[in-house]
């Protein structure tokens, strides 16, 4: 997909998916394990996880490649897989995307802290970066999804490196607290417009916190980009079980309620990150069903 199609398809609210990974653990995956590899493993359960997705309403699926470059494959020693591995978990997003659905290829932070905070520099974020994006460029994805970022310096060179290999859409999301601030510095409307300066083609938050706790923090997004805001939290605030197990405080009927809320305060792209099942994203979709009446 070429940015100007992007921005055409954009014009109008579109549906992404909800979370992979506490998705994948409630299906079987252990915790502690490489994402990638377990789904390297297990193509069905992650495929089914997919369709169901497709079936719900998601114009967009993210395929199972958030881990999957060098400094995060290097922890567990399969760095030397990385170019089979994006090509071969794009691969199994492709396959199901029927019906005009489209596959972003996921990348997440490089799992370094940037200097002065760690020792990542620019130079080695953005050939990391690079190296992955290349090789989820050759594997076919329609979007570059940069999501679940903390470091703004990080996430620009992220936008450099898909410049550099690519002309595909990019998607930028960082994860914050509800008063919009970022982990290791700034806040979600300064990103926002420093990421539309670097050549995003949308903009916004995932992971984070609730629905309920982002609207000023969307609005405020909203007011300061000329691009398309993006909109993925997580189905409310977990509670950790007696088994270790999150237990998010969100139903999907009252998740789907609170996405209102974040479309009516300027999100056009819209999903949901950890804890939300096809069931969210059926509710979802059922409520921009009723907008648009």
């Amino acid at each position: 997909m070429t940015r100007e199609e992007f921005q055409k398809l954009t014009q109008n609210l579109l549906l992404v998916d909800g979370a992979t990974g506490s998705n994948l653990m409630a299906m079987g995956m252990p915790r502690g394990v490489c994402t990638e590899a377990w789904v390297l493993d297990h193509k069905d359960v992650l495929q089914g996880l997919q369709k169901a997705f497709i079936e719900a309403g998601s114009r967009v699926i993210y395929a199972p490649t958030f881990g999957a470059n060098r400094h995060n494959l290097a922890k567990h020693g399969l760095e030397n897989q990385l170019r089979e591995m994006n090509l071969t978990l794009a691969g199994f997003s492709k396959e199901i995307a029927t019906d005009g659905v489209l596959v972003a290829g996921d990348i997440s932070p490089t799992g370094g802290m940037m200097q002065p905070m760690g020792d990542m520099t620019y130079e080695r974020a953005f050939a990391i970066y690079q190296e992955q994006m290349r090789y989820l460029a050759e594997a076919g994805v329609d979007l570059l999804a940069v999501e679940t970022m903390y470091q703004i310096e990080e996430t620009m060179a992220a936008i450099d490196a898909a410049h550099s290999v690519c002309n595909l859409p990019i998607l930028c999301t960082v994860t914050v607290e509800a008063d919009g601030s970022i982990f290791t510095g700034g806040n979600a409307t300064e990103a926002a417009m420093a990421f539309e300066a670097a050549g995003a083609d949308a903009v916004g938050v995932n992971c984070s916190v609730g629905p309920d706790q982002l609207v000023s923090v969307i609005r405020n997004i909203r007011e300061n980009v000329s691009i398309p805001v993006i909109a993925k939290p997580n189905a409310g605030m977990p509670q950790i079980d007696d088994a270790g197990k999150a237990i998010y405080s969100m139903g999907a009927e009252e998740f789907a309620q609170h996405m209102k809320g974040l479309v009516e305060a300027g999100a056009t792209i819209i999903g949901g990150c950890c804890g939300t099942t096809p069931e969210y994203i059926r509710a979802v979709a059922e409520m921009l069903g009723k907008l648009s009446c």
